[in-house]
């Protein structure tokens, strides 16, 4: 069955980020909130599949279970969304998912990040993830776009392009100046005793 199946998979990929013993890391993998979440997800999308009246008792416990999860850890992945097995949830809170995205096999998402929908009209829509791909904390990749597989998108990155097979994404941190005139009107003289300082070292 799909849902053992996939499930099978999670698991070990949870359990591969934890230490001691194969039942340690279980237990660990089990009482972990995004396990918590990529179970309901799992459930959800096995649910969906049944045929009615069953579908429509299954859907409601999902539906119970599913905003459990978004309250409790503040990860939402709906059942509409497209994932294949291996997905790893390491941390909870402020994580969003589409729908509308297609995800492939062993995806690593991190918290604060985002997969959304953008774009109006034709152009709208939502990523299209290759496999063995990790976002970083605080990562945002929206719009109607493909991310190749083996990519990373670190941390606090905005993606709204596509990206090829094998990138490696990250926020450039620093600054550029823009202008010379400062933040008041007139010219400000330095008195004598004033010391430029960097703003590195104070």
């Amino acid at each position: 069955m799909a849902l053992f199946a996939n499930l099978r998979a999670d698991l070990r990929r949870a359990c591969e980020f934890q230490d001691g013993s194969g039942l340690r890391r279980l237990a660990l993998a089990l009482s972990a909130p995004g396990t918590h979440a990529v179970i309901v997800y799992r459930f959800g999308r096995w649910a969906r599949a049944q045929a009615a009246p069953l579908r429509w008792l299954l859907s409601a416990a999902y539906q119970v279970a599913y905003l459990v999860v978004r309250i409790l850890w503040g990860i939402e992945v709906p059942r509409g969304a497209t994932i294949g097995p291996g997905l790893y949830i390491g941390h909870f809170g402020g994580i969003t998912v589409s729908c509308r995205a297609v995800i492939g096999r062993n995806f690593n998402l991190s918290q604060c990040a985002t997969i959304g929908t953008g774009g109006s009209g034709e152009k709208m829509g939502a990523p299209a993830i290759g496999d063995g791909v990790y976002v970083a904390p605080g990562a945002r990749v929206f719009g109607r776009i493909t991310i190749g597989s083996n990519v990373k998108i670190g941390a606090n990155a905005v993606v709204y392009k596509d990206i090829p097979d094998n990138a490696v994404v990250a926020l450039d941190p620093g600054f550029r100046i823009i202008s010379f005139k400062g933040n008041r009107r007139g010219t400000v003289e330095l008195m004598p005793h004033d010391k430029r300082r960097s703003a590195s070292t104070g």
